[in-house]
């Protein structure tokens, strides 16, 4: 299992995250393998791919490189970017090495490899980079991590090997800031509601903190507008969120992931995003929304306007207070009452000092 996450830049000079997962479907035109050395690469997508290579040694074998390719034409995957390369990003590896021959390597926790702008996740990983005979061996040797933390990385028999580990009991990798999605409720410049924003949900079930990033990719946009109000509905695989500017719920029936448990939670009477009609409502920096005790919105990038708009485009817009300029104001406030304080109390240690004095003074 591999999850990428790959910031590109977009027009307006801004970045977007494109999060997606290596899929199941793949194409391994490409590998290779010898005496000495080997390749996997699986091609997907549009102009995909994800190889690593491999080398023997006497008695063990290790992993040398992983190159990931990506194409920023893929609107699919890339909306709006800017640029029209296809990117190589090549990673030395460290972790995979010392594997005994005829042994496979397995390794079910999460190995985050950074470059630049782009992140990989890899786990729930087995595999036997040369074969002999044709068939896998039933030797395991497990990477460090997957290890109790007195142990030392060893050589063991399971029957596993010959199975795909259960994803399960995989931890789930941590998520990248979340994409920034452009959503409207209307039909081509009639538009009567639009937003932009990334958003973050965490929630607790039982007593376990979940958290998940709405990912615009693949999320249905549909909603109405009346005179009283409008209604912006996000549907996808992961989630259905129904926002009613004054009211933000997760819908009691969502259609998506009907074999998972199902988390419901709502509030009736929140008050956010407001501004006067005709406007939109602005902030960019990162805001926490308490909505119950057991659920939480992060935005980011935020601008919504739900009615008034002109010419299919946000109107003028008022900022939240930690985009505007008057922030900066906080602090010196406080400094300045502190300062003034510090003033008072060294008046009054004076004061009350001149008056304790006792005795007599001579001329």
């Amino acid at each position: 299992m591999v999850n990428f996450s790959v910031t590109y830049e977009t027009s307006g000079d801004k970045n977007e995250t494109a999060v997606f997962t290596l899929p199941d479907q793949v194409l391994t035109t490409g590998s290779s393998c010898d005496n000495k050395s080997s390749t996997l690469k699986l091609s997907f997508g549009k102009g995909h791919s994800w190889a690593m290579s491999f080398s023997k040694g006497v008695d063990t074998y290790q992993a040398d490189s992983i190159t990931f390719v990506y194409n920023l034409t893929d609107s699919s995957v890339f909306p709006n970017a800017t640029s029209n390369e296809t990117v190589s990003v090549n990673v030395t590896m460290k972790d995979l090495t010392n594997v005994g021959i005829d042994t496979c390597y397995s390794c079910k926790s999460q190995d985050m490899i950074q470059a630049g702008a782009v992140s990989q996740t890899l786990w729930n990983v087995l595999i036997q980079a040369f074969v002999t005979n044709g068939s896998k061996s039933a030797e395991i040797t497990s990477c460090p991590a997957d290890l109790p933390s007195t142990a030392t990385p060893t050589t063991q028999t399971s029957t596993v090997a010959t199975t795909t580990p259960v994803p399960t009991t995989t931890p789930r990798p941590p998520l990248p800031m979340p994409p920034t999605g452009d959503y409207t409720v209307g039909v081509n410049d009639t538009i009567c509601l639009k937003a932009k924003f990334s958003l973050r949900v965490v929630f607790k079930q039982g007593e376990k903190l979940q958290e998940m990033n709405l990912e615009p990719n693949g999320t249905s946009v549909t909603g109405e507008c009346s005179v009283n109000g409008s209604e912006l509905v996000l549907n996808n695989t992961a989630m259905t969120l129904v926002l009613t500017f004054t009211n933000v719920s997760v819908p009691s029936s969502p259609a998506a992931l009907p074999t998972r448990p199902v988390f419901t939670d709502a509030n009736n009477t929140l008050n956010l995003w407001a501004a006067t009609v005709g406007s939109s409502y602005m902030c960019n920096k990162e805001q926490v929304y308490n909505i119950t005790n057991l659920l939480t919105f992060y935005t980011f990038d935020l601008q919504v306007q739900p009615c008034g708009i002109s010419g299919g485009k946000f109107s003028t817009a008022e900022e939240c207070f930690l985009d505007s300029d008057l922030s900066f104001l906080v602090p010196i406030a406080v400094g300045v009452a502190l300062s003034f304080l510090i003033i008072l109390v060294l008046i009054s240690y004076l004061i009350g000092r001149r008056k304790s004095r006792t005795g007599y003074q001579s001329v």
